[in-house]
């Protein structure tokens, strides 16, 4: 099984309670997370689709580690999406400093091995871009 990995970073002009309550509140994730919805489906349970219309993923997730307001780490469950992802909110100056850090085992075998050095920079662009989003909804 191959890992990939990915991360992006960025900065907040808000306080590290406020990004952390934005960040986890599932339902919003739509306002902000690019061509995604997410819900709570249990106590330690969340998922979110990724697509438009029919056409996307469920990614299913068990909460592993939930540190408010600091930290929330997940293991991705799901069919197309499986392996370790997490927010790190920190504290810095004149706000906060959010990290989203992905570790996902790569799907379709060779395939998806073959095609990880193209879909990283776009998983990467997409993530600073939806970072960017929360940033302003935080802000």
């Amino acid at each position: 099984m191959s890992h990939a990995y990915m991360g992006a970073a960025v900065q907040v002009a808000a306080p590290p309670e406020r990004v952390f309550t934005l960040l986890t509140d599932w339902p919003r994730h739509r306002e902000w997370m690019v061509l995604t919805s997410a819900r709570s489906t249990g106590p330690h349970q969340v998922e979110a689709f990724t697509g438009i219309g029919p056409f996307g993923f469920l990614d299913t997730m068990t909460i592993t580690r939930w540190e408010p307001p600091r930290l929330v780490r997940v293991r991705h469950t799901g069919r197309v999406v499986r392996g370790e992802g997490a927010f790190r909110v920190e504290p810095c100056q004149g706000g906060t400093r959010i990290v989203w850090a992905e570790r996902l085992d790569l799907p379709f075998g060779p395939l998806g091995r073959a095609l990880w050095p193209l879909a990283r920079p776009v998983a990467g662009a997409l993530a600073r871009l939806s970072l960017r989003r929360l940033a302003r909804l935080a802000a």
